[in-house]
């Protein structure tokens, strides 16, 4: 079964021309940017926009402060994020934003919070995974006006539920296998390709281990969101295609974690707990000593500045068939918020979802990629370098696995993610932590 037909046809192949991205977990720290009407700062191509009919009419309507939450932004592109404001605002001097940024790892604890006590934000940032159990639970605004025309329609399609649009799709990234050329160059291996297998890709850990004790050849974790992208390598997947069964423990995808289990518990390829030393997976790419690193695509500007090597990224290879992540974020308004909030809401989601000056900001900022109908607008993106190979990016979306959504979505990552992190430590066998996890879910998650 190819991985396309885990996600709709339509879909990878409008994504495949060009079609979000995680927020930084390493700020721990919650930063809040209150916006005013003072602030004029803006990009070039703003003065256009804000000629036209739309925000020349928006100038007539009373003026209103909403607020913004997101986590995107968070480390490192808070000030990107409010240029984007000024240069909204200058188009609807009306509407003034207050944005709040805070850690992913904070992020949707702290919106349950607030949203069960009724004080959370008039829109909000969302990442799809946690889309549908919001828009299941009624907490977003049905987006009925919204003008959608800029965007990749049908992307637009991740964002419904039971065919209602209830976000607007912000921006995407996606997971590419980043390699330091230097070590291959040492090595004496040729540098990854397209053509390459998950078989491969141990053979030439195996060559970069032996250049030193402490030297590694590939890093990916044993978790949850690994775990079932390296599945549908294998060809296997966590849900029957109905969503109506468990499929943890088949044959594929016992076969995929042993693989994982292996380059950390056999050939150490992959450093063990106690070997990273508390070390984060970034920090040992960026020290020099690790060959290859899937990661996202928001990674390329840490890299550049803190990788005194040369490195490069190409599609992550598969084994039977070819996967990556895809990650999209949306744009959603709250359904309690009051209906002059809702209305200015959604004229600034849909300018950040949509207008070419936020897309130019985010592009030149190398922050991630807009979610445009239009894809010449990204070509500036390939330009950028390091990597080299940018164009990767775009051929990832070929290939493209969407996270296996569920209304108990989180707790079914947390059985897994603890079952199968028992066999990254050795405590089971590949199979028993499948088994264990199947079992656990289908007594505690009830499907269609």
């Amino acid at each position: 079964m190819k991985v396309k037909r885990l996600v709709s046809m339509g879909l990878a192949a409008v994504l495949a021309a060009g079609v979000t991205a995680c927020g930084s977990s390493q700020d721990k720290s919650a930063t809040e940017q209150t916006a005013n009407e003072n602030q004029t700062g803006t990009s070039e191509s703003a003065s256009a926009e804000s000629a036209s009919p739309e925000s020349n009419d928006s100038e007539s309507d009373a003026p209103i402060t909403i607020t913004y939450a997101n986590f995107n932004a968070s480390g490192g592109n808070e000030e990107t994020l409010n240029k984007m404001y000024e240069a909204f605002h200058k188009a609807y001097p009306n509407i003034t934003v207050k944005i709040e940024t805070i850690a992913m790892d904070d992020y949707f604890t702290t919106m349950q919070t607030r949203i069960a006590g009724g004080t959370g934000p008039d829109c909000l940032e969302m990442n799809i995974e946690n889309f549908g159990t919001y828009a299941s639970q009624g907490i977003l605004e049905e987006l009925t006006g919204a003008d959608t025309e800029g965007m990749n329609q049908t992307a637009l399609q991740a964002f419904q539920y039971d065919g209602t649009q209830y976000g607007l799709p912000e921006n995407f990234s996606t997971v590419v296998l980043v390699y330091n050329k230097d070590l291959f160059d040492k090595a004496g291996i040729d540098y990854p390709s397209d053509s390459w297998t998950r078989d491969d890709v141990d053979a030439a850990a195996e060559k970069i281990r032996a250049l030193g004790d402490d030297i590694y050849g590939i890093y990916q974790p044993v978790t949850y969101n690994e775990f079932y992208k390296v599945a549908a390598q294998y060809g296997g997947s966590l849900l029957d295609a109905d969503k109506t069964e468990f499929t943890i423990n088949s044959e594929e995808n016992v076969t995929a974690l042993q693989s994982m289990v292996d380059r950390v518990q056999k050939t150490n390829v992959q450093p063990t707990e106690e070997q990273m030393g508390g070390m984060g997976d970034w920090d040992l790419f960026e020290s020099g000593r690790l060959g290859m690193i899937p990661t996202g695509t928001w990674c390329f500007n840490t890299f550049k500045d803190a990788c005194d090597f040369n490195w490069d990224i190409c599609v992550e290879p598969g084994e039977t068939q070819k996967a990556t992540h895809f990650f999209a974020n949306a744009l959603v308004v709250n359904k309690d918020a009051s209906a002059e909030a809702k209305a200015a809401a959604q004229k600034w989601i849909t300018w950040l979802a949509s207008s070419s000056d936020a897309a130019q900001i985010r592009l030149d900022a190398g922050w991630d990629l807009p979610a445009l109908d239009d894809t010449s607008k990204l070509s500036s993106y390939l330009e950028q370098t390091p990597p080299e190979n940018r164009q990767a990016v775009f051929d990832s979306l070929n290939d493209i696995v969407l996270p296996p959504i569920i209304n108990d979505y989180q707790q079914m990552s947390d059985i897994i993610t603890d079952c199968i992190s028992k066999a990254a430590k050795g405590e089971c066998t590949a199979k028993e932590a499948l088994d264990d996890a199947q079992s656990q879910c289908e007594a505690a998650i009830k499907l269609k």
